[in-house]
């Protein structure tokens, strides 16, 4: 049986939530409403979705304290929207630094909204289906460093913080998530930036280059992300996943 994407929308606006359902649905998606944070929880421990919708503005917990719950728990290979209706990009861009997928202004059309939904599902299924998807941890080992998955910082072996910006943290991450695979350099963009690249490095070589220095990888001799000539980079150090702290 033919596999039809389901959305959960989740917006207090019981019009607009609604409103969206009933587009999705009529354009072929299933779809599934939730009024906040907690009922949109428990869909999720029920129901398996292909992408939320998000709303920021809400009463209680915002969907940016939503957005970063998700990606901190077990629900975090689910890809994210968020719908603003700020002017203001600040929003948006704290959003897509708590690892949104995407973002549509309100007010929106529903067929741009079906255009952005569609895009970040095709993009979020970019790789290979074979590359593992690391469990929810709060530690990352490689080589010499240690990635705190909450905090989102790197440790060195003398346990000295080293902080990365957003961005970096979102490329380390996908290369963490995908090691001894090579990634195409349109793949890290689109996993990492989407349509708003423009908003960080325009350039993944660029990116690279600041996550070698992160990590005091050296150029020539590459000892985590080697570049492969043609094809992309690749992400040669073993990895080891730490279980959830208690």
């Amino acid at each position: 049986m033919e596999h039809i994407d389901h959305i959960l929308v989740v917006d207090d606006d019981h019009g607009i939530r609604t409103g969206v359902v009933d587009y999705l649905r009529k354009n072929g998606l299933r779809a599934s409403a939730a009024a906040d944070g907690r009922d949109m929880m428990a869909q999720l421990e029920t129901s398996a979705f292909d992408l939320i919708v998000l709303d920021i503005m809400m009463p209680g917990e915002d969907g940016l304290a939503l957005c970063r719950n998700l990606r901190a728990g077990k629900h975090r290979a689910v890809p994210v929207l968020l719908l603003t209706a700020r002017d203001d990009e600040t929003d948006r861009i704290i959003g897509l630094e708590m690892g949104a997928d995407d973002y549509v202004a309100k007010p929106f059309s529903p067929r741009e909204l079906l255009a952005r939904i569609k895009a970040v599902i095709r993009r979020t299924r970019m790789l290979p289906p074979n590359l593992r998807i690391t469990e929810t941890s709060d530690t990352i080992s490689f080589g010499q460093w240690r990635l705190d998955t909450t905090a989102r910082h790197l440790l060195d072996a003398d346990g000295t913080v080293v902080s990365l910006s957003g961005a970096e943290f979102r490329l380390l991450r996908v290369f963490l998530d995908h090691p001894q695979r090579v990634l195409s350099r349109d793949q890290l963009l689109n996993l990492t930036q989407g349509r708003d690249a423009e908003l960080f490095d325009r350039s993944i070589d660029l990116m690279v280059s600041r996550l070698r220095q992160r990590l005091r990888d050296d150029a020539r001799e590459q000892a985590y992300i080697k570049t492969v000539r043609s094809e992309g980079y690749v992400f040669s150090m073993p990895v080891t996943v730490h279980g959830d702290a208690p």
